[in-house]
């Protein structure tokens, strides 16, 4: 095509060279006057005296869709790619540790598999206290928290335990994502309202799903109330232990001989156990 100074196809703008039409191309890409340089290169255009076509016109009206095509995959689409995946790195950078995250998910069941190799699904509930002692938070406590603040948050957690003492996977993960989130979290006095409304909400988001898993997710209060071992309920144990201990009572015990403090932590553990097997419903 023959060059003209007073369009947009001159000596200066041309796809005659190799490095001429990435130059050229580059300009479009970038949104500088793209319309002009398109319109220049439709059909009817004089041919440039080198290309031996006196009688002939160059051009083609294949230059609209091939302008429109390029400028939408590089500036509309590429551009954008590069715009994400430099927001995704920035945001990934300044990213707050201490808010909950998709990432916090994989961090808990890769810690999970190591208590749980089988993948059973379940783990002791002992394990399960060391396996979120060693989880950092906010989803686990971390080394550096309190043992007192440990059980007062799984004292509100509260997860049901089977027959042998153990938690499930779900159950667990839920309930460190309601307690961290605060998702119907009340007093104890009005908890069973709050897990109530909480399962008529997940039913009503996800029908299909909570059919299957909304035991897990929310246990039913006849698996939390009298005559069901929990997870708070031993540790509130734990934590009435470790108050009592440093009560002037509780020093007096701990100034005892080694062998009579271990006859009755012996004679106490005996009789819970064979209290608790033979009489639940005694326990609240």
């Amino acid at each position: 095509m023959k060059f003209d100074p007073d369009t947009a196809l001159n000596r200066h703008n041309n796809f005659q060279t190799f490095f001429g039409a990435l130059l050229l191309l580059f300009r479009c890409a970038t949104g500088e006057s793209w319309p002009n340089i398109m319109l220049a290169c439709l059909k009817g255009r004089p041919c440039d005296p080198r290309a031996n076509k006196p009688n002939e016109t160059c051009g083609s009206t294949l230059a609209y869709a091939y302008f429109v095509s390029f400028i939408f995959f590089c500036s509309f689409l590429m551009l954008n790619l590069f715009v994400a995946v430099i927001m995704d790195n920035f945001d990934y950078l300044t990213r707050d540790s201490s808010i909950l995250g998709a990432h916090h998910l994989d961090e808990f069941v890769r810690i999970w598999a190591e208590y749980d190799p089988n993948a059973t699904g379940k783990i002791h509930y002992t394990e399960m206290y060391d396996m979120l002692k060693n989880m950092d938070p906010p989803l686990g406590f971390g080394n550096k928290c309190p043992n007192r603040l440990a059980y007062k948050k799984l004292i509100r957690m509260n997860m049901p335990l089977d027959a042998e003492g153990k938690v499930a996977f779900t159950t667990t993960l839920f309930a460190l994502i309601r307690e961290n989130l605060n998702i119907k979290m009340r007093t104890a006095e009005e908890m069973d309202q709050a897990d109530m409304e909480l399962r008529q909400t997940i039913s009503h988001i996800w029908p299909l799903q909570a059919k299957k898993m909304l035991d897990l997710l929310v246990p039913l209060n006849e698996e939390l109330n009298a005559g069901r071992l929990t997870v708070g309920k031993i540790y509130a144990g734990l934590l009435i232990l470790e108050s009592w201990r440093n009560t002037k009572f509780g020093q007096v015990e701990s100034d005892l001989p080694v062998s009579v403090r271990y006859f009755k932590c012996s004679g106490v553990h005996q009789r819970f156990n064979s209290d608790y097997t033979h009489d639940r419903s005694s326990f609240p």
